[in-house]
């Protein structure tokens, strides 16, 4: 489905809680609504946004955490861009607490070579996982080379509880980012990064195996995604579209590669816009907030909970909260 071309909502302004770190890529919350991500330097973190601001440590990778996710028991999956995919038994955190908790690698060898560009996952109710890689060709660091080179090595993964072996459900993904279950777990929903569009993975029912597009033609680079309480899948856009890189998109790949290869050696920042948008389960769109000028850019993360949208990016140095009346 093609979103609805309707002017999006004022995003309300973010209201940031540094970190004493860069980077929290993903942000989730845990099962007493404290704030979790992980930064640039391995830390893991947990933020209390309620009442005085507060960042513990609860763990560290020893690489570069991107993608969380809270299980059942409290443990967190993690998507190591440099290690794979991680379980962290959380530390106590807190004044005198441990901070280093316990990391475990569950996946760090993929399809006859290792896992690299582990990026986001997420965990149906028997423990299966899900998780993604973004590229076979680039690795964290060179992200935006892969995205103007379209190489479509992005691969999802299936995880079963019983099996230490992971497989590959879906490949040739333009750059595999986000990943989130439906509500009902009938399907898993995946977004591409360099196609504008979330990809799904018919799981169970008369659609089983089968794949198709829930929404396509997305104005930004859909990132992470989330499920909020009511089955809404929110997207992190980290950024708008720009014209020169849709044009680049259907290039031929030695164009593509000798355009990478002159803007390598640039620092582009990206524009100052944080936008998220709340995806229905038909693939209509029933949030779409925007703003510019935001003093927080390249939203990556995004996670809906009692009115508020706790953001995160790749970027900066700082978690954003954003109160969203009426929001459930």
């Amino acid at each position: 489905m093609t979103p609805r071309r309707s002017s999006p909502w004022p995003l309300p302004s973010p209201r940031q809680i540094l970190l004493g770190g860069t980077g929290p890529e993903d942000v989730v919350l845990d099962h007493e609504g404290r704030v979790v991500t992980g930064v640039e330097d391995g830390r893991i973190l947990r933020v209390h946004t309620h009442g005085p601001a507060r960042v513990e440590q609860i763990a560290r990778t020893g690489g570069r955490p991107l993608g969380l996710e809270v299980l059942r028991d409290g443990r967190l999956l993690v998507c190591d861009a440099e290690r794979g995919l991680l379980r962290v038994t959380p530390g106590s955190g807190g004044p005198g607490g441990s901070g280093e908790g316990k990391v475990e690698v569950l996946v760090d060898f993929v399809a006859g070579g290792p896992l690299r560009f582990c990026s986001n996952a997420t965990a149906a109710a028997d423990g299966t996982v899900y998780f993604t890689a973004s590229s076979t060709r680039y690795d964290l660091q060179e992200w935006l080379g892969d995205l103007m080179e379209h190489t479509a090595t992005g691969r999802l993964f299936r995880l079963r509880p019983d099996d230490g072996a992971p497989e590959v459900l879906l490949d040739g993904l333009d750059f595999a980012n986000g990943v989130v279950l439906s509500e009902d777990e009938s399907c898993v929903v995946v977004a591409e990064t360099g196609a504008y569009r979330l990809t799904r993975l018919w799981l169970s029912g008369p659609r089983a195996g089968r794949r198709d597009t829930l929404i396509e033609n997305l104005p930004g680079f859909p990132d992470n995604l989330s499920r909020g309480a009511d089955g809404t899948i929110w997207v992190a856009l980290a950024g708008p579209r720009q014209a020169p890189l849709d044009w680049l998109r259907h290039a031929p790949v030695q164009v593509r590669r000798a355009v990478w290869r002159a803007v390598r050696p640039l620092r582009i920042r990206p524009l100052p816009v944080a936008r998220v948008m709340g995806i229905g389960p038909d693939g209509g769109v029933c949030h779409d907030l925007r703003r510019l000028r935001a003093g927080y850019r390249m939203v990556t993360s995004v996670y809906a909970r009692d009115g508020a949208l706790v953001l995160g990016s790749l970027l900066e140095d700082a978690v954003a909260v954003c109160e969203v009346p009426g929001l459930s």
